[in-house]
């Protein structure tokens, strides 16, 4: 049976997607190896270090002249070489210290090391059995940043350290904006310096660094122990408030250095073995014919049954839950589950190590989770959860909710926040599996224990010391959000599938029909050709570029899915051609291709880690190789984690190998990412220019895929619970940098109500990404089959977000400059309001909108927590709801929330520009006035900016073509003003997009005036306006002043 007809065979059967979470498919820590060995205490005897003070050595930083003229080498490199030469001298120049550098590390991209030195396991008794040394190299960078690197000793003669571990600076680390700090100075064991933080009898046991970017200011000290080795990260300003962070303070520092195999090695594999009790049971049931795998990982018989989930043996589990005193050696050389065996060649490589903030009670980070935005602890006396929260992309179907167990990407980074020490995190960079415990201190700080299976320690601290500080720094590792093009900003119409071309016209004429905006329709799957990406069904889909510029005419673009798993056909030009060119994942041996089960049934996947094979895949988006595709078709990247039904844990084997030798444990939480970064850029090169944004959504990410596009949460549920969950993962999301985020809206799987519905539309619109999709088993949902009133309240969200479309575009530009996010929690806004750290249930968009989703039914009233360091206004009735307090406080309000609202609320002091005419897309409104939102604070004053640009092209960046506006205004008793300064690009002067006529203002509502004026003039020029005395609102109709040039307003009273 072929897999064309297995869909149609299982919906006759009457077997269909709909189960809940197989948690037997997917790993706990208890049934890993690595982390069973060294979560708690296990492995704590086998790892204690001291750092050699002999082999410590302080590199001096360059002189300035010297600084230059490197520089300067590095920019004629770059001009004479397009990658080659640039790396070779990048690695040259850049690479690691004299006992590491670029020739025995060849991965390491960064700034040049400050300190190095070799760490000492002291312990009775090692892992290996023998005295072992590790390399650790401190860097100290601009901003306040410092990075602390360990590593085995590379050896330059044969032997397990000849070669580098692998990692993957260049494919994630923003090297380019790393950049070392000015000064730095090596404060040496007892210098009087440490007595400022330690007694002069134990300064002998201790070194720090003092590191900055003004000679003469306060910078950071890393204040370093020497036995046992330990690292504590200070604020200089502010020492005595201690350590903002710590390193190895619990002594739960572990490395597993690379070692040939002993006879013990083969006695505990052959341990883990499978029984022949164990084998013979197998052999004893029969065989059935299997063609084909569901998403869940079980198997699919040729008689129509399906495989039964199987119940975790009590005695098994038993068996993995150890002790503290136990050493475990199972699976060090070869581990099982399920029926997969990993043959782990290299054997134990796990990396780890304790992370503490001391005096922080909040811990935030590690997406992707369905749980709350505060981490919950995971051991400990009353921990929130049992298992570690997990970092390994997996395709979970129909997942958990409050668990801390693995979703479709992962972001290694914690931030804490706290009162006495601020904002500060660390990024952990290791893309294999990690595991990360949360728990409290015996004072009650927040402490971390990030447990990785391979790879390197290799972590960097971002110390803040307040939220906007520190995502700024955060981005110089990794990037910031893309502008993404206007229309990816409006409302996203999906479904598991839309048929055929009737059914495309028959959605899209509905939503012209209705005045209904959307910006774009989406197909899934069933429009290829068999799951034959970049093709077409042409039964169901004849005329495709036809179908994209009928849609196009009226402002519409489309998506279709391309997923990363390529059927093996050899007929098929996309396998044909990659099998020619060698561009596949390789088995075990790294000889064959890759062959595992997903839509189209058996299929291959290709290196995404490689160079050539992300340049060769961006070429299949030409409009040549894409037949049927035109510039106003986008892409979608889903099953990219990436998805193998028969893999384990519906993935793939760890074992298999990248094009360089690399085992796929290393590299698989960057996979999706670089699936989504080959997809972007091919969508910009299929252009002659090059010059057109590319719009790309994917399921899995890593740190910096917010460089690539948008990200969305997965297979939700059509449940109350799902729509309540999606707050927190959406803020968790932004807390890890990546704010082109949203959720299904009505929930993926499962069938929701016109309550439900009108609730999730409202919620959606106030998230970045607003897309409404569904199973092919759920009943229809576009905005009109609720009937006609709720057709009206969904259209009604709608309309919102289109009106705040400039606002939200606003946004993006500040999260690209600056690196903030743009969905926030309440403390990145109120950092030092402490009742406002445990909330994820409302957020800001920006700094001035404060949103409260409703997630529960029946309900007409909500609890509303207002920051009463403003005045707050509701965002639709104008009227004040929250008057100014004391600084730091929070004040509790319960406001209206009928079915026909959501509780939206503008800041007082803020600016916000809006579009009012009603328009079916984003592209019918490119032209549109504005109408300016002033919320007057307390001192009834307000400030807000208005970004522009072409809303599709690179020329903002390539020509320098856009323009900031900056609103101000200002009201005393008897007069006021209200202002217009502008930032114009060198390159606006003259563009296609400058046009006084179509950057209008055409009213400014200005809430929160005490007074009727008498007049209101723009030079000589008198203007209309409206007073609402109950209100206070005044409404100033028709300035007509451009958005793009100065001018000023003056208001008499």
């Amino acid at each position: 049976m072929r897999m064309q007809g297995l869909l149609q065979l299982l919906l006759l059967l009457g077997i269909t997607s709909a189960f809940a979470v197989d948690q037997s498919k997917f790993r706990t820590c208890d049934q890993t190896s690595f982390c069973r060995r060294h979560r708690g205490e296990h492995s704590a005897a086998l790892y204690k270090y001291r750092l050699d003070k002999a082999s410590v050595h302080f590199h001096l930083p360059k002189e300035a002249d010297e600084d230059e003229k490197e520089k300067a080498a590095i920019e004629e490199a770059k001009k004479q070489s397009k990658g080659g030469l640039w790396q070779s001298l990048k690695q040259g120049i850049l690479g690691g210290s004299e006992d590491g550098d670029s020739k025995k590390d060849p991965y390491y991209r960064g700034t040049t090391p400050t300190l190095t030195g070799h760490l000492i396991n002291t312990a009775p008794k090692t892992s290996t059995g023998h005295k072992e040394r590790l390399e650790l190299s401190l860097y100290a960078m601009s901003q306040g940043l410092l990075r602390l690197r360990i590593t085995e000793i590379y050896q330059e003669h044969s032997g397990p350290h000849e070669k580098a571990r692998v990692t993957y600076d260049e494919l994630v680390l923003e090297t380019d904006s790393m950049e070392a700090a000015e000064h730095a100075r090596w404060v040496q064991p007892g210098d009087s310096y440490l007595t400022k933080i330690v007694s002069s009898a134990d300064a002998k046991n201790y070194m720090g660094l003092q590191y900055g970017d003004e000679e003469g200011k306060s910078g950071m000290f890393l204040l370093m122990r020497i036995d046992s080795f330990a690292a504590y990260l200070y604020r200089e300003d502010n020492l005595e408030a201690g350590p903002i962070t710590t390193f190895g303070e619990k002594q739960m520092t572990h490395f597993e250095i690379r070692r040939s195999k002993t006879d013990e090695d083969i006695s505990a594999s052959a341990e883990d073995e499978k029984s022949e009790d164990e084998k013979e049971d197998e052999e004893s049931e029969p065989e059935k014919e299997i063609v084909g795998y569901w998403e869940d990982g079980l198997a699919i018989y040729a008689d129509g049954t399906r495989e039964e989930r199987k119940t975790v043996d009590e005695e098994e589990e038993d068996h993995r839950k150890l002790t503290e005193l136990d050493l475990d050696r199972e699976g060090l050389w070869e581990e099982h589950f399920g029926s997969h065996k990993d043959s782990k060649p290299h054997g134990p490589m796990s990396v780890g190590a304790d992370i503490s903030f001391p005096g922080s009670s909040f811990v935030y980070g590690l997406p992707e989770h369905a749980s709350a935005t505060p981490l919950k602890t995971t051991i400990g006396e009353g921990a929130g959860y049992e298992h570690p929260f997990r970092l390994y992309n997996l395709d979970v179907f129909e997942y958990d909710l409050d668990v801390p167990m693995a979703l479709y990407g992962a972001v290694p980074l914690v931030v804490s926040q706290s009162a006495k020490t601020g904002t500060n995190g660390v990024f952990w960079f290791n893309p294999t599996e990690t595991f990360v415990d949360i728990f409290d201190t015996e004072d009650g700080s927040k402490s971390t224990h990030w447990m990785s299976e391979s790879g390197v320690i290799d972590l960097f601290f971002v110390p803040g010391p307040d939220p906007k500080t520190f995502y700024h720094q955060y981005s110089l590792l990794t990037g910031v959000v893309a502008q993404p093009p206007m229309f990816s900003l409006g409302y996203h119409q999906c479904r598991w599938n839309y048929k055929d071309e009737q059914d495309v016209y028959q959605v899209h004429g509905k939503f012209e029909e209705l005045d209904y905006p959307y910006d774009v329709l989406w197909l899934d799957i069933e429009h290829t050709d068999g799951k034959r990406y970049f093709t077409w069904d042409h039964h169901l889909f004849p005329h495709p570029a036809k179908m994209q510029e009928k849609l196009w005419s009226q402002g519409r673009r489309m998506v279709t899915i391309v997923d990363p798993h390529v059927k093996r056909d050899d007929h098929y030009y996309i396998h044909s051609e990659a099998t020619k060119e060698g561009l596949y994942i390789k088995d075990k041996d790294g000889k064959k291709d890759f062959d595992g089960w997903c839509w189209p049934g058996s299929s291959s996947y290709l290196d995404f880690t490689n160079q050539r094979a992300r340049d060769w895949w961006a070429e299949q988006f030409g409009y040549g190789n894409y037949k049927g595709s035109t510039p106003s078709l986008f892409t979608w990247n889903d099953m990219n984690e990436p998805s193998v039904f028969n893999g384990p844990e519906v993935s793939m084997q760890k074992d298999l190998k990248n094009l360089d030798g690399d085992e796929h444990r290393e590299w698989h939480n960057l996979y999706g990412m670089l699936f989504q970064r080959s997809t972007a850029e091919g969508l910009t090169k299929r252009n002659p220019d090059h010059n057109i944004r590319p719009f790309v959504l994917s399921r899995a990410f890593f740190a910096g895929s917010q460089k690539y596009g948008a990200i969305w949460t997965g297979d939700n549920e059509a449940q109350w619970s799902h729509l309540e969950i999606a707050t927190p993962m959406l803020l968790s999301l932004n807390v890890g940098a990546l704010s082109f985020v949203g959720a299904d809206v009505g929930g993926f799987f499962g069938n929701t109500d016109a309550e439900l519905m009108t609730r999730w539309m409202q919620a959606g619109a106030y998230t970045p990404f607003f897309r409404g999709h569904a199973h092919h088993d759920a009943k229809r949902r576009e905005p009109w089959m609720f009937g006609e009133e709720t057709m009206v309240r969904l259209r009604k969200a709608a309309m919102a977000r289109y009106a705040l479309l400039p606002f939200w575009y606003t946004v993006f530009r500040e999260a690209g400059l600056t690196g903030m996010p743009v969905m926030r929690t309440m403390w990145m806004q109120y950092p030092s309001t402490e009742s406002l750290y445990g909330v994820d249930d409302q957020y800001l968009v920006g700094s001035d909108l404060l949103v409260k989703p409703v997630t529960a039914p029946d309900v007409v009233e909500t609890a509303v927590k207002f920051p009463t360091d403003d005045i707050w206004y509701d965002a639709e009735s104008l009227t004040e709801v929250c008057k100014q307090g004391s600084s730091g406080g929070v004040k509790e309000i319960t406001v209206p929330s009928d079915i026909d609202t959501i509780p939206v609320f503008q800041r007082g002091g803020s600016i916000i520009s809006r579009k009012l005419r009603l328009r079916r897309s984003s592209h019918m409104m490119s032209n549109d006035p504005y109408t300016l939102f002033v919320a007057l604070d307390g001192s009834q004053v307000a400030l807000g900016d208005l970004y522009m640009d072409d809303e599709v092209s690179f020329n903002h960046e390539k020509k320098d073509e856009f323009v900031m506006a900056t609103f101000s205004a200002a009201i005393s008793q008897n007069a006021g003003v209200i202002k217009n300064s502008v930032d114009v690009g060198t390159g606006w002067a003259g563009s296609e997009t400058e046009s006084s006529s179509s950057r209008l203002i055409e009213r400014i509502v200005i809430m929160g005036v005490k007074a009727s004026p008498s007049s209101i003039s723009v030079g000589k020029e008198a203007l209309g306006f409206t007073y609402d005395m109950n209100s206070n609102v005044l409404v100033i109709r028709k300035p007509d002043v451009p958005a793009t040039s100065a001018w000023e307003i003056t208001i008499t009273f």
